[in-house]
């Protein structure tokens, strides 16, 4: 495979896997009834879905590059 063939790849299945997250309808900052929560807790979950994300899009990527 080329560079701009895994590039394309790589782009792609990032794209599958972002559609096939699906995000909270509305995003809360309460927790503890004032309307504060905890910033390393939020950056922590921001975190957490983006990885989940990549690591879907990197499987799938190389998957798909294996096979060529």
């Amino acid at each position: 495979m080329t560079e701009q063939e895994i590039e394309k790849l790589v782009q792609d299945k990032l794209n599958e896997a972002y559609k096939e997250n699906e995000p909270p309808k509305k995003f809360f900052l309460t927790e503890n009834g004032r309307g504060v929560v905890d910033g390393g807790d939020m950056y922590n979950a921001v975190v957490e879905d983006v990885l989940r994300i990549v690591q879907k899009a990197m499987t799938e990527t190389l998957k798909a590059a294996l096979k060529k």
